[in-house]
């Protein structure tokens, strides 16, 4: 898999887990931690792009 469509996977994944987190807030059936651990999921993507993208433009 190239690098961009790696970072193209990682930033859907990353807007798949904003909506989930969006989803979750409306329903009141979900608790906090499910809420924490999709944000705790989304900023590690968040932080494996910004990776890959400072070592791609490091080159």
């Amino acid at each position: 898999m190239s690098l961009a469509n790696h970072l193209e996977e990682l930033q859907k994944r990353h807007g798949d887990i904003e909506r989930a987190i969006n989803d979750a807030r409306n329903h009141p059936s979900v608790d906090a931690l499910t809420i924490v651990d999709l944000k705790r999921r989304k900023l590690a993507l968040k932080d494996e792009i910004s990776k890959l993208k400072e070592s791609h433009t490091s080159h």
